[in-house]
């Protein structure tokens, strides 16, 4: 049995980040493969696959639809303890269904309108195929981009304990930042990004790992985002067994990232072994629609057109 935070905090990122969100096979319904490359076990059969979740009301990935996302005063600026650390990236796993990096402990998030503060575990990725086909799991207005980043936090008064957690609805909280395409001819860019996408090439193959060198930071990779803009509602895993039980926020700012190592993920890794697929549009499709909460608009940006609407009346005045 687990004694100490630390041991526990592991046991149910074990339990709920491994087998619920990246796992070989279904938690819900033991020995059920799923996928997201053959039909028989892709998401289209994911609600019969693992039926206690994967076909409930809140279920994610969303599209966000801007103009019916209601303010939310409450939701205020995260506070993102040791993202600037160069060694909290611990390993770099091929699961056969992403590429997953886990963290050291220590790395956590409160604030942004949650009820207290996360622990992080791990994040992961969602992509496409190359150009042609984006991967990103939500999208706004309809706009899917290309590939997807998911922090996964799980709330730090569990202590680890699995059956509160998934008994408790927003025992998860998940961060999802969207990853574009930098416009330009730009190669190699961020540097942070072309660190990350050089050690691809050590997990080809499923159930892989390395162990990250220190170097970069979650700030290093979440570069260029304005962590106080954002997108809030409640869903659930977006793979089996598609637990309800996700605080989502997706933040409105994308990463920006050379095409080139956005191409990576779907040349380098494959689904199983070196015979096997690559491993391309690992996404789950568009759920039905959750409410949405965002941001008031800023009194600074109040006042600027307040101020703009003044001046254009004055200036309009003396044609009168």
């Amino acid at each position: 049995m687990p004694n100490t935070p630390g041991q526990m905090i592991f046991l149910v990122a074990l339990v709920l980040t491994v087998c619920a969100l990246t796992s070989r096979v279904d938690c819900a319904t033991a020995g059920t493969e799923w996928c997201y490359h053959l039909p028989t076990c892709s998401d289209t059969n994911w609600e019969t696959i693992a039926p206690k979740h994967c076909n409930g009301s809140r279920q994610s990935p969303i599209n966000i639809n801007t103009t019916a996302a209601k303010t939310d005063e409450n939701l205020t600026e995260f506070t993102f303890t040791n993202f600037s650390s160069t060694t909290a990236q611990q390993t770099l796993e091929n699961t056969g269904k992403t590429v997953k990096v886990t963290f050291a402990s220590g790395v956590q998030i409160s604030g942004g309108g949650l009820s207290e503060a996360y622990n992080s575990l791990q994040f992961h990725l969602h992509w496409g195929n190359g150009p042609s086909i984006p991967g990103s799991e939500h999208t706004v207005d309809g706009k899917r981009y290309p590939m997807e980043l998911h922090i996964v936090n799980l709330k730090s008064s569990l202590n680890g304990n699995l059956t509160q957690a998934l008994a408790d609805s927003t025992s998860l909280a998940a961060l999802g930042f969207f990853i574009e395409e930098m416009s330009g001819n730009a190669t190699g860019e961020p540097a942070s990004w072309k660190t990350l996408t050089s050690y691809l090439a050590n997990i080809t193959n499923k159930g892989q790992t390395f162990a990250l060198p220190s170097g970069i930071s979650l700030d290093d990779l979440l570069v260029g985002v304005n962590r106080a803009k954002y997108y809030r509602y409640l869903g659930s895993l977006t793979t089996p067994a598609c637990n309800e039980v996700v605080v989502w926020t997706v933040f409105k700012e994308p990463i920006k990232v050379s095409k080139d190592l956005i191409d990576l993920f779907s040349n380098t890794v494959q689904v199983n072994g070196s015979s096997s697929p690559l491993m391309t549009n690992v996404f789950r499709e568009i759920q039905p629609d959750q409410p949405v909460t965002t941001q008031a608009e800023s009194s600074a940006s109040t006042t600027c057109c307040s101020l703009g609407l003044v001046l254009l009346s004055l200036a309009l005045w003396k044609y009168l």
